[in-house]
């Protein structure tokens, strides 16, 4: 079952990666973006806690975005060690039109599934989250 998730996800992904390369970015540099829309000044740290990154992989993809001007960081105004990033206007722009044609790929997938089925894959996919969220190996560790 792991190996359908795995490429089932793997086929999501290159397809995100078709619909976004005409904005000339890749889908974790769309998913900080994503994050910066919906909260903005969030810090490289916690940005590599939501994409299940390294903070040196995040760091990276801050620096490019930073580079095209689409994101920019500054210290936060009482921990001033810590820079919070946040989008600039023409980040907000691009991010909003790439948001759109990842939608359009979203809407393929939802397409596959009536609407009582999608509700119900919803659900188990859920169940299946919540199942190895807990998981340890025997003996514990």
């Amino acid at each position: 079952m792991g190996q359908r998730i795995k490429r089932v996800e793997q086929e999501l992904t290159a397809a995100k990666h078709a619909a976004l390369r005409p904005f000339k970015i890749n889908v974790p540099q769309y998913n900080v973006l994503l994050a910066l829309m919906l909260e903005p000044g969030l810090s490289g740290a916690a940005l590599a806690r939501r994409g299940m990154v390294t903070p040196q992989t995040m760091s990276s993809v801050l620096s490019t975005l930073e580079g095209r001007s689409l994101v920019e960081r500054r210290p936060h105004p009482i921990h001033s060690h810590i820079l919070e990033a946040r989008l600039t206007r023409t980040g907000g722009a691009l991010i909003r039109r790439a948001d759109e044609a990842v939608a359009e790929v979203e809407k393929v997938l939802g397409d596959c599934f009536g609407p009582d089925e999608a509700a119900t894959f919803q659900a188990q996919l859920d169940r299946c989250s919540k199942a190895l969220s807990g998981w340890k190996p025997a003996g514990g560790k």
